[in-house]
């Protein structure tokens, strides 16, 4: 199923925890988003090994290991204030902006 654009709860820039698959329980920031696909790349999380021909950005060429897209429901966005993974609640705030709220501790996270 492919998902609308704009509709994950996970940005770019977020911390995030795995919570299954071979990386369970890795935390990470989240270097890429694809919400079209509705997939993430995690900085350290689900490492693949790709061959490479040698080329001018790349001299040596060989196998070189690098991070592959998850799903992002597999991974829990992590608080900042409390350090735990949460789920994310939204708030229209007085001036009628709507921003992302931790749902253990109440804190904004940083949109």
């Amino acid at each position: 199923m492919v998902k609308k654009p704009g509709k994950m709860h996970v940005k770019k820039g977020d911390t995030v925890e795995i919570i299954s698959g071979k990386d369970k329980s890795k935390r990470g920031k989240v270097l890429t988003a694809y919400p079209r696909e509705g997939k993430i790349i995690v900085e350290g999380v689900n490492f693949v090994t790709r061959h490479k021909k040698p080329t001018g950005a790349n001299q040596q060429g060989g196998r070189i290991r690098q991070e592959a897209p998850i799903h992002a429901s597999k991974a829990m966005l992590v608080c900042g204030k409390c350090n735990k993974r949460t789920r994310v609640g939204h708030k229209i705030l007085e001036d009628g902006t709507k921003v992302r709220v931790c749902k253990v501790c109440n804190e904004l996270f940083n949109d």
